[in-house]
């Protein structure tokens, strides 16, 4: 893929005065093989839980990303090798997850994007308590089920429409 962010922010201004083109701020770590990539955003918000994280990633990917706002707690990982490797299999473009992840060397064997807060070695809880297709706030950015993102090793943006470049 040849998207650059920096790009898409020089050749959509327009889009970013009048907010439909939004960058996260930079504070997520690079893991997984796939630095550049795209999809469309399905949300999900849980805190210091995997299973709902576990779940949507057993589920066919079709090329979207899965954002997930962890509440940015580095307190354990909410995201591990096993549903990366299987978020893989199913077609998932990326995860971005606010908050930590575990298994590190096993992500970065995946072809898949990847962005985190941090790498943590404990578990996170298995009560399956989320809200799935939520607005979330990340980043610096509200971020709503069905936007399109876009990641490479310059930042990540979030846009309203698909956008072409």
């Amino acid at each position: 893929m040849a998207f650059a962010t920096a790009e898409a922010c020089d050749i959509n201004s327009h889009l970013i005065q009048n907010g439909e083109l939004r960058a996260l701020q930079p504070i997520f770590q690079i893991y997984g093989r796939r630095q550049v990539f795209s999809g469309q955003i399905v949300t999900l918000k849980v805190f210091e839980d995997n299973v709902l994280v576990r779940e949507f990633l057993e589920e066919r990917g079709n090329g979207r990303v899965l954002v997930v706002d962890g509440g940015g707690s580095l307190r354990c990982a909410i995201l591990g090798g096993n549903p990366v490797q299987q978020a893989q299999n199913n077609g998932w473009a990326g995860i971005i997850v606010n908050g930590c992840v575990r298994d590190v060397d096993e992500i970065n064997g995946c072809d898949i994007g990847v962005r985190a807060l941090a790498s943590h070695p404990m578990k996170a809880n298995k009560r399956g308590i989320g809200e799935r297709h939520v607005p979330i706030h990340i980043g610096g950015t509200r971020i709503n089920d069905g936007e399109w993102l876009y990641a490479d090793t310059d930042g990540i943006l979030i846009s309203k429409a698909e956008l072409s470049v």
